[in-house]
């Protein structure tokens, strides 16, 4: 049950991610703050790459693994860019909720391109945590409208789309253990993320890249806890099926809850605090039907 730890790992440190880039948006703007969490972390990744490297040999990814990894990248960029987004006008911990509907699409897309099978166990379970979720969500929906719901919510499709696209990637290399194939498949993935956000941001909004350079310090941070998460996330995936993790990954719901009342000042109504109960039933059954 290695991907349980590293699930729960992955979650606390993208909720502290989350928050510095929350915070990094009012300086960068919304691609300013979403090109941090790739650029600012290639680096860290590349160099646990390396130190690994130097104990054992590193697959070569091939088209197929590229490909994967290609799809994964282009749709977290999108969903980090929609979750920021939904931030500015919703609270942190709501917009966390919203893009936590994710299992739903993991659990139709893993299906259909990964051959994954669905008992009605799991199919509960998932469909448990998924209403509390959307309890969470549904709390004072005035405050920032539809606009940000679908906002959130499509931003929850797109980082199940790209736990399929690196799951697909981690699959697809010919040889290694979790650890070795998840850290090959983040610098991989941070390499093309980068590629994308430095020639976006070169020919669209050279200001930004200046305002990075000068925010490197709280960048740094973001870049860090960002490549921690992702390296968590991807042993996940190498050890069991995508939508398995990121439905243990709900928990992150009420950690983001935690760091919204203490940090954000934000509170937390009685449909949220259902909501949470309701999600922390899902992923207690999720975890027994998994064993």
């Amino acid at each position: 049950m290695g991907w349980i730890l590293a699930t729960l790992i992955a979650a606390a440190a993208q909720t502290g991610r989350n928050a510095a880039q929350r915070r990094l948006t009012a300086e960068l703007g919304t691609m300013g703050a979403t090109a941090v969490r790739f650029l600012f972390g290639l680096p860290f990744a590349a160099l646990l790459l390396a130190v690994l490297a130097a104990f054992t040999p590193v697959p070569m990814p091939g088209a197929v693994s590229l490909g994967w990894a290609t799809l994964g990248a282009v749709s977290q960029i999108a969903a980090t860019a929609l979750m920021l987004l939904t931030m500015e006008s919703r609270g942190f911990g709501v917009t966390t909720a919203l893009i936590k509907t994710e299992p739903v699409t993991l659990m139709l897309i893993g299906a259909l391109l990964l051959s994954e099978p669905l008992g009605p166990l799991r199919m509960a379970a998932i469909a448990t945590a998924t209403l509390g979720v959307m309890l969470m969500s549904g709390a004072d929906w005035r405050r920032g409208g539809w606009r940000a719901a679908a906002l959130g919510i499509a931003a929850g499709a797109l980082f199940g789309l790209s736990a399929i696209g690196f799951r697909g990637a981690i699959l697809a290399l010919p040889f290694g253990d979790g650890a070795l194939r998840a850290a090959t498949v983040l610098v991989l993935s941070l390499l093309l993320q980068t590629a994308i956000m430095l020639a976006w941001l070169g020919l669209a909004d050279r200001p930004t890249l200046a305002g990075i350079a000068r925010h490197w310090r709280g960048s740094l941070g973001a870049g860090a806890l960002g490549a921690l998460a992702s390296l968590f996330w991807f042993i996940g995936f190498a050890l069991t099926a995508a939508a398995n993790v990121r439905t243990l990954a709900l928990v992150e719901v009420v950690m983001a809850q935690l760091v919204s009342g203490r940090v954000f000042r934000e509170g937390a109504s009685r449909r949220q605090r259902a909501g949470m109960a309701l999600i922390v039933l899902g992923v207690a059954a999720l975890i027994a039907v998994s064993r």
